[in-house]
């Protein structure tokens, strides 16, 4: 779903503005607790303005989830792009570190997602999280069919199992640092840039090495 063509007849800057606020209210007010009457005085314009860019409250809904997911979508890209010659354990640290680079430096879209994963009362909600979970799943899976292209992993693994493994613990990292009472009392939460990104290249490091008992060659 895209905005109307009033919307896009917009400075850039009102564009940005009026994205960024509806970002910031639906992460943290979901989707029923919302508030067009809200942004619009954030904003300072009419409400029917809304309507004449977006038509109702799911289009502005839908306009800045897509908007959201592309910026998502820029930064994997960009990892995938200029890691193309690393080994697969430094192309998922990156992933990552990416996905800990996001969540710090866009709170307010991380909040709109968490939001969709748990508020049911988002439209679309269904579609939404099986079409994210898809496109995770998917790169992950090309990281690792280039890595079972080049020798890296074990013959015949199952690289969908591994995309659903890998896909599960960095999802449940990166909510464990932005959601209160999900890091296990480990005190992921909140937890600072260096330390996040420290704690990201040991959980690399023990899928790595798996955690079957079995002591290294020396």
């Amino acid at each position: 779903m895209t905005a109307k063509q009033t919307f896009m007849n917009l400075p850039e800057e009102k564009r940005r503005r009026i994205t960024d606020v509806a970002v910031s209210e639906f992460g943290s007010r979901g989707y029923e607790g919302a508030s067009i009457n809200r942004m619009v005085r954030r904003l300072g314009i009419a409400k029917g303005s809304i309507f004449q860019y977006f038509g109702d409250k799911n289009g502005l809904f839908m306009y800045v989830f897509n908007v959201a997911m592309e910026r998502v979508k820029t930064y994997l890209r960009e990892v995938r792009d200029s890691s193309g010659d690393e080994d697969i354990f430094t192309r998922l640290n990156r992933t990552m570190v990416a996905g800990i680079e996001f969540v710090k430096d866009h709170p307010r879209i991380y909040a709109l997602y968490l939001r969709i994963q748990f508020d049911q009362s988002t439209p679309f909600r269904d579609e939404i999280l099986s079409s994210l979970r898809k496109q995770s799943h998917n790169y992950l899976r090309s990281l690792l069919e280039d890595a079972c292209e080049r020798a890296e992993l074990r013959k015949n693994i199952d690289v969908d199992q591994v995309a659903f493994l890998l896909d599960a613990v960095m999802d449940r990292y990166l909510q464990s640092l932005s959601m209160k009472y999900f890091d296990a009392g480990l005190g992921l939460y909140q937890m600072d840039r260096e330390e996040a990104v420290r704690w990201s290249r040991e959980l690399v490091e023990i899928i790595r090495k798996g955690v079957d008992g079995v002591e290294e060659n020396v």
